[in-house]
């Protein structure tokens, strides 16, 4: 079972049907919608301020939330997928946005709806990403317009696609899982 620790007077609030690896930890005040998933090793630490998650989010192994204390929240919208060693640092992630492995989105950054941050970039504090736009590189610069019918059907494949690797997890014996 995941490491849930209350910590000044916060306890994190899980919503249903989430899947937490047994070794990924949560602290604080955290606030998780349904049907997300938290992989391995991965660390929501929301001991200095507040973090919340909407539905059907994936964060995947090794990321890392965390914000300022008394300066900076995380909000990560719907449909979101943080990719392999992100680290999130009190910024804005909209609806079916994509973070890529291993990039660092830092302070009051804005990734906005339907965006993809490319695997590795640094996406610099108070840095804006536009709606459907694609960003890469340390720093993180703007490459190109995204459709944002693709984005979205991207981002709710991928969401699935971890609420049913989750499933392998909780559900071991359903015949459904052997596909």
């Amino acid at each position: 079972m995941a490491l849930i620790i209350p910590v000044r007077g916060f306890t994190p609030v899980i919503g249903k049907d989430c899947f937490l690896a047994e070794n990924s930890t949560i602290v604080g005040d955290v606030v998780m919608g349904d049907h997300c998933s938290v992989w391995f090793n991965t660390v929501i630490r929301g001991d200095v301020n507040s973090i919340k998650i909407g539905n059907n989010v994936n964060i995947q192994d090794g990321s890392v939330l965390h914000t300022l204390y008394q300066k900076s929240t995380i909000e990560i919208g719907n449909h979101v997928s943080i990719g392999h060693n992100v680290t999130i640092h009190g910024s804005k992630i909209h609806d079916y946005a994509l973070i890529g492995m291993g990039a660092v989105v830092m302070d009051d950054a804005v990734v906005g709806e339907g965006a993809l941050v490319a695997a590795g970039s640094v996406v610099l504090s108070k840095t804006i990403i536009g709606p459907n736009e694609l960003w890469g590189g340390a720093p993180a610069k703007f490459i190109k317009m995204v459709e944002p019918e693709k984005a979205r059907e991207m981002n709710v494949k991928i969401a699935h696609n971890y609420l049913q690797y989750s499933r392998w997890y909780t559900d071991p014996d359903n015949p459904d899982n052997l596909k």
